[in-house]
């Protein structure tokens, strides 16, 4: 009998945990439902549909155009070559934070990162400013540089460098050494070690950094609409191009088919690489597997990724606010000064007013990723079952699928009430809030599948409601990581451009629009301001993330 009783009273807080977890998973799933599969689905609904009939024959009609091919061609070649590159160029350094202990590495791993909150119209800007007609690099040694594409893939390679670092270079420094030392004294050569032992066990991180970087390419618009010109599309630059300068919204339809499926396809094999590295390892403590740099060789490296980091990073961005300080008059604060004013008739308001714009739309962001993304976060700590995976997946989706698409579909079907957020300020922050509620998951899920579920079902035993629970438990374990979280929010919702570049309206334009729509003027001074502007908001998410990598408590790597 008293077994019986202990079983129920174990029992009864399994029930009521499935119970709330279910109540977790419903604001997120509404949230998304509304904000984001409505959206897509009205779009492509209103290309495909004429008069109540779905012209599905229009999918080979779109791909049976040679512009059309030769965008997709573009997109998966450029998306292909700038994966490689990336992996070329960061798996050094992810080796180099992972293994080496030299100082200023917090500081390097905040410098690294910086590039991947950016937004992709920064981005492109300071490779326009470096490498583009005019820039610092064209006219070298009497050179004229056409290098269009060579741009794009090292903007990619820019952009993506930390997500190679810190995925890899997080699973390599949990790595076990000693495995790879016994290879040595068992007669294995370095490189055979290396190869046997330390590559099968870093594969599943390598594939899942290589087709983030894939992922992240493939839907590149900002980088790629500023430094491709009218010769060089992707998917989502097309699907922008038809449906804001051409009107065409049947062809945008079909390629936002196209792209969410090649999303869906990548997603997939990314959650199974993700699951395999979650399985497959003993891991030990990153702190115990670095070490300062030994030998002429480790020195050499490591002086070698310092330099590629310097030139690659680091470059640009100096250049950036090279530019944004050489006025016709000599270097000064000229460009800084003429943001106050709105004599270039390009805003309804002077372009300094986008600053306080920005800050105000990505606070507003942040708080609904954080309340969406934390609640899915709490939600997916259970067992790992096909519906759990399926939510999990969804959660990423928005990161894949055209911000076009969402931006242009908020406008088509939020407009009728009870959600006629047309005029509404909120439609800004709700679809920044898209893009920020998976850094949210990202970075909460870990720390919450890391604490002893046997915590929480002791306080549920003793009477605690699930809300007391997580305040008395989890709270206090999570509150780091839900910080850090939020400051990875405010940073990519402070740089969204694909969806807000719609709905911006022109008396409260955001920071990246403001940005792209200057660089689209002639003359020096909209020139001038736009690096000014991109100045700004460099360091804004430069001070973010010096400030998020001080708060940060592991070193695993994960986002």
């Amino acid at each position: 009998m008293d077994l019986a009783r202990t079983e129920v009273a174990e029992a009864a807080p399994r029930r009521r945990g499935s119970a709330t977890r279910l109540w977790l998973v419903a604001l997120p799933v509404v949230f998304f439902a509304v904000f984001f599969a409505y959206p897509v689905a009205a779009i492509v609904a209103r290309g495909l549909e004429v008069d109540g009939v779905w012209r599905l024959g229009r999918i080979g009609e779109v791909l049976g155009q040679a512009d059309i091919r030769h965008v997709l061609w573009f997109t998966t070649w450029q998306a292909l070559a700038s994966t490689a590159l990336t992996l070329l160029i960061a798996l050094p350094g992810a080796y180099v934070f992972a293994r080496f202990d030299f100082r200023g590495k917090q500081v390097l791993r905040a410098v690294v990162t910086v590039p991947f909150v950016l937004p992709t119209v920064v981005v492109g800007t300071a490779f326009l400013a470096l490498i583009g007609r005019g820039g610092l690099l064209d006219g070298l040694w009497g050179v004229r540089l056409d290098t269009t594409v060579w741009a794009i893939l090292l903007a990619h390679v820019f952009f993506n460098y930390a997500v190679v670092v810190r995925t890899v270079g997080g699973l390599w420094s949990q790595l076990d050494p000693r495995q790879e030392e016994a290879a040595r004294m068992l007669g294995a050569s370095r490189f055979a070690a290396w190869r046997t032992v330390t590559l099968p066990a870093l594969s599943p991180a390598v594939a899942a950094a290589a087709l983030m970087v894939f992922l992240f390419t493939f839907t590149s618009f900002g980088v790629v609409q500023i430094l491709g010109g009218p010769t060089f599309s992707t998917l989502e630059v097309e699907i922008y191009r038809q449906t804001s300068e051409i009107f065409d919204l049947a062809t945008a339809a079909v390629l936002t088919i196209i792209q969410f499926v090649a999303v869906g396809a990548i997603l997939a094999v990314h959650a199974a690489t993700v699951r395999r590295r979650e399985t497959a390892l003993r891991l030990v403590a990153p702190e115990t597997t670095a070490r300062r740099p030994r030998g002429a060789g480790q020195w050499a490296l490591l002086t070698g990724v310092l330099a590629s980091i310097a030139v690659l990073l680091v470059l640009p961005l100096g250049v950036l606010v090279q530019r944004s300080l050489d006025t016709p008059g000599g270097f000064g604060l000229g460009y800084y000064r003429a943001l106050a004013s709105d004599d270039g008739g390009i805003f309804l308001v002077a372009p300094i007013e986008a600053i306080g714009n920005s800050l105000e739309y990505a606070l507003a962001a942040t708080a609904i990723a954080v309340v969406i993304g934390g609640l899915a976060a709490a939600a997916l700590t259970g067992r790992a079952g096909r519906l759990v995976r399926g939510f999990d997946a969804l959660l990423m989706l928005p990161l894949g699928v055209s911000a076009v698409t969402v931006g242009f579909g908020f406008l088509i079907a939020l407009d009728e009430p009870p959600l006629d957020l047309r005029s509404s300020w909120i439609l800004v922050p709700l679809a920044q809030a898209l893009v920020g509620v998976p850094f949210v998951v990202r970075t909460m899920l870990p720390v919450l599948r890391a604490v002893d579920g046997r915590l929480r079902e002791a306080a549920s035993v003793l009477g605690a409601s699930p809300w007391r629970v997580w305040r008395e438990v989890d709270l206090p374990m999570v509150r780091r990581a839900l910080l850090i979280a939020a400051g990875f929010a405010f940073a990519v919702s402070l740089g969204e451009f694909g969806a807000t570049v719609f709905i911006a309206r022109p008396d409260n334009p955001t920071l990246p629009v403001a940005v792209a729509r200057l660089l689209g003027r002639a003359g020096d001074l909209n020139y001038g301001q736009a690096m000014a502007l991109s100045t700004i908001l460099m360091v804004v998410c430069a001070v973010a993330l010096l400030l998020l990598e001080r708060m940060r408590t592991d070193r695993t790597g994960e986002f």
